[in-house]
């Protein structure tokens, strides 16, 4: 875990890079996603400026015996990583938070495949020698259940319909349900 934790970012860097990847595709991948990347870039700056901390999650919090490091396996063109990340750095910023880019680290998602899937963000918070504590994602278990409902009749609850429901879900919630998951892992 220690070479992923030394390779990975800062939320602040992870922002940077994003943007530089939306001005300045490296490949066709970057390139054919740069509108994943301006949507990711737009709602994770409308998230920060948007999110406050519940202040009966802060007080859970306190009351917690976590003083670890967390680290999270995303990618910035991820729609449920716009919305998850801001509220984890904000809600945890006492600690020290880094971002490890799961296209450059593919054999770090391997460990957290979800249902077979390379699914981000993953939030996986370490004590102080980086061993795990515990790990989560991709995403609130509401937005698993849209998902759900869209794999089990795609044509009755479309794909264009699942999005708008789940950016509406993450947009009412704010991150309150993103955050209560966590701490129920500490």
């Amino acid at each position: 875990m220690k070479s992923f934790w030394d390779n990975a970012v800062s939320y602040t860097e992870y922002l940077r890079e994003a943007g530089e990847r939306l001005g300045n595709p490296k490949n066709s991948q970057e390139s054919d996603y740069a509108e994943y990347y301006r949507l990711g870039i737009q709602r994770m700056n409308r998230m920060w400026e948007k999110y406050l901390p519940n202040s009966e999650q802060v007080a859970t919090l306190a009351n917690k015996n976590f003083n670890g490091k967390i680290l999270i396996i995303s990618e910035a063109w991820c729609g449920d990583a716009s919305q998850v990340i801001p509220v984890v750095v904000k809600f945890f910023e006492q600690f020290e938070i880094k971002i490890s880019y799961r296209d450059q680290e593919p054999s770090l998602i391997d460990d957290y495949l979800v249902n077979g899937g390379k699914s981000i963000p993953i939030v996986i918070f370490l004590d102080e020698n980086l061993n795990e504590i515990a790990h989560w994602g991709p995403r609130p278990k509401y937005g698993t259940e849209l998902l759900n409902k869209h794999k089990a009749n795609p044509e009755e609850f479309t794909k264009d319909q699942f999005y708008v429901e789940l950016q509406t879900y993450y947009a009412k919630n704010r991150g309150f349900d993103t955050i209560k998951e966590l701490l129920e892992l500490l």
